[in-house]
């Protein structure tokens, strides 16, 4: 299995930024990421 690219510290902060209300589009703008990648990184 590949790993993250991310850490987990990442991938948690990038969760709670989207629960918080945050647009996904705007997260993965600021992280420099697709949103397939940003839900496929999540969804591990």
């Amino acid at each position: 299995m590949r790993k993250s690219k991310f850490t987990e510290t990442q991938i948690v902060s990038m969760i709670k930024e989207a629960e918080s209300g945050i647009p996904v589009p705007e997260i993965c703008h600021k992280q420099g990421i697709g949103q397939s990648k940003f839900y496929k990184c999540t969804w591990q």
